[in-house]
């Protein structure tokens, strides 16, 4: 790795893009949990605050939770060094990102909306990227020299990269939210064996996946289809699947899963 950087936020994409794009102490980090065990076990430099991570960095990875995303944005302003590329990956409306943009441009950063496509693992550094925004261009190659490999550009404002990622949500989140509530059925009903195979022999794999990421990370992706409710207020869609989606994703992370 040639570049240095800053990551904002060090969950589950953050300790895997460190690791695995051998970033070292070539990266300072700030979580707003007690992460020392992770830091030392990726090498990385650990910082008691998000301005001492990014002091004089130029190069800024946020990601956080996607109700912690504007937060974060906003600290970052009060102490981002001029010029310096803040990369936002995390889900969150198009006009979430736009308002985040103005704190981090008004303190003379240089703000692009990245839009991360599929689960972090077991892609790692191979994981789509969407890069939208002016500086896009100039990012799309800072990410390059820290080890990304898959990384496209939209053409169009910040907002852009966001706009098809909070929409292909609906979608992939949702089918994840239909799944468990069919198997809350089948298995109520007894015929969970009979339903899967009805669907298909891949059927079987797909709904334990699906159920999966909900009981890891329902709460996540509730905060993310809160925003993709908000994307799609903005645009004159009412809502009413991705508030289901909300619903049923919160609820199977706080049962536990089927078997709660």
């Amino acid at each position: 790795m040639t570049q240095n950087v800053s990551l904002i936020g060090f969950g589950e994409a953050g300790s895997t893009f460190a690791r695995a794009g051998g970033w070292g102490d070539a990266a300072r980090v700030y979580d707003i949990k007690d992460k020392l065990s992770e830091y030392r076990a990726a090498g990385v430099i650990g910082c008691a605050s998000s301005r001492d991570a990014i002091k004089g960095s130029a190069a800024i990875i946020s990601l956080v939770t996607a109700g912690q995303a504007m937060a974060a944005a906003e600290e970052a302003a009060q102490g981002i060094a001029p010029g310096a590329l803040y990369f936002d990956m995390n889900s969150v409306a198009p006009d979430t990102k736009r308002s985040a943009a103005k704190y981090i441009d008004e303190a003379g950063g240089r703000y692009v909306d990245v839009a991360v496509m599929a689960p972090v693992n077991p892609a790692e550094m191979s994981v789509p990227l969407l890069l939208s925004g002016a500086d896009a261009a100039d990012g799309a190659l800072v990410l390059g020299k820290l080890g990304f490999d898959n990384i496209r550009l939209v053409d169009g404002e910040i907002g852009k990269s966001s706009s098809i990622k909070m929409i292909r949500s609906i979608m992939v989140k949702g089918i994840e939210a239909l799944t468990a509530e069919m198997m809350l059925a089948a298995r109520e009903a007894g015929v969970s064996d009979d339903v899967l195979q009805s669907l298909g022999p891949e059927w079987a794999e797909k709904a334990n996946y699906n159920i999966e990421r909900m009981t890891t990370h329902g709460l996540r992706r509730a905060e993310e289809m809160e925003q993709v409710a908000l994307t799609l207020d903005a645009l004159g869609i009412e809502p009413l699947m991705t508030k289901a989606t909300i619903a049923r994703q919160r609820q199977m992370a706080n049962k536990g899963g089927l078997a709660a």
